[in-house]
């Protein structure tokens, strides 16, 4: 048998006291064009207009508000004039998101963002409804020259500065872009099989080594004593920069490639042995049948 306890819940958030400027939390029981309306488990429904919803320009009600989502909002009114609280998403998330961010910011989370237009210097976004700046040598791992191209498009970032009293917030997708970028790269290298030819171009002469562009991305180092099987000072007394050559992969360990060309000489070495032995062997047949000891002898 049902009590008044059974009420309590719905009993104290019916009578209490409702102030403008409070922030309350409601589910989505109606949405069209005009309006959003909440269930606040209170005696009356709120209502927060389409205008009040968010900051970001491009916001549509349509594909972003559904029956069912629970939305925290501003009380603007206790009462519009239909005995419904006038209420404002839009302040909500201004008082709320800063914390948002800055938890964000903290946590070092990634979101995804839309470029919304192209400024100087970089370009803007909207995140938790507020109006976000990314410089251009953020956006992605290299800097930016043409900012015009990416409006419209979807990026990874990170919040890397949020002042609330300056209203200040800068996103990052470099950082992000790098680590897609390393992964993506060591699953490429993970790939590569150790004693596989490979051919590339020298890109760079170190003291200690040459590195190798093998294409897609990938460069591997020839150490200098992996370089030829003669003792030489400097990779610069064989190699060039722009130059072709071929390297055998001896390992891709700690997702570095590790290349020599020494090794296809010694290789080449060992082939053109074989091939003089083979060319200096008597080749003369040692069978021992009768056919084969009479060969030689001339019959008139």
């Amino acid at each position: 048998m049902e009590t008044m306890d059974d009420y309590k819940e719905e009993l104290e958030a019916s009578f209490r006291k409702v102030n403008e400027g409070d922030i309350l939390s409601g589910t989505v029981i109606d949405v069209n064009e005009e309006e959003v309306t909440l269930d606040l488990k209170y005696y009356a429904q709120g209502i927060i207009k389409v205008a009040d919803l968010s900051s970001d320009p491009d916001f549509s009600v349509a594909d972003e508000v559904h029956v069912g989502d629970v939305l925290e909002a501003t009380v603007v009114k206790t009462d519009d004039g239909q005995g419904n609280i006038l209420l404002s998403r839009k302040e909500a998330n201004e008082a709320l998101a800063w914390e948002k961010l800055k938890q964000m910011m903290e946590d070092g989370t990634t979101v995804t963002v839309r470029i919304k237009e192209s400024v100087k210097a970089g370009v803007v976004a909207y995140l938790e409804g507020i109006r976000a700046f990314i410089p251009a040598s953020q956006i992605t791992s290299a800097y930016v020259e043409d900012t015009e191209s990416w409006v419209g498009k979807e990026i990874p970032v990170r919040v890397i500065t949020v002042e609330e009293e300056r209203e200040k917030l800068v996103l990052s997708g470099k950082a992000v872009a790098l680590e897609a970028e390393a992964e993506e790269r060591a699953h490429k290298i993970s790939m590569i099989v150790p004693g596989t030819v490979m051919e590339g171009t020298v890109e760079n002469l170190m003291p200690y080594g040459a590195f190798i562009d093998l294409g897609n991305g990938l460069s591997g180092l020839v150490h200098i004593s992996q370089i030829c099987e003669r003792r030489i000072g400097k990779p610069s007394e064989v190699l060039k920069v722009g130059q072709k050559v071929k390297a055998k992969v001896l390992n891709t360990n700690n997702n570095k490639i590790s290349l020599s060309m020494k090794a296809l000489e010694e290789e080449m070495v060992d082939t053109e042995g074989a091939a003089d032995l083979e060319e200096y062997t008597d080749h003369t047949p040692t069978g021992t049948s009768l056919g084969s000891l009479l060969a030689g002898f001339k019959f008139d």
